[in-house]
C-alpha cells in the first residue's frame, strides 16, 4: 500500500496538510485513492488506518 503526504497548505492561522492514501478494494482488487485535508499531527494516524 502506497502512502504519501503531498502538500502543506497554509490558511490564515492554521497549517493544513493534504494526505493521499492508496487503498485496495477487497471485492474487486482495484486500487482507489483516499484524500483528506487535516492538521499535520494527524497525518500519521490517517495513514496507519486501513
Amino acid at each position: 500500500m502506497a502512502k504519501k503526504s503531498v502538500a502543506t497548505l497554509q490558511t490564515n492561522s492554521k497549517r493544513l496538510t493534504k494526505a493521499i492514501k492508496m487503498v485496495k478494494s477487497p471485492k474487486t482488487g482495484a486500487y482507489t485513492f483516499v484524500e483528506a485535508v487535516m492538521a499535520p499531527e494527524l497525518v500519521d494516524q490517517f495513514l496507519k488506518n486501513k
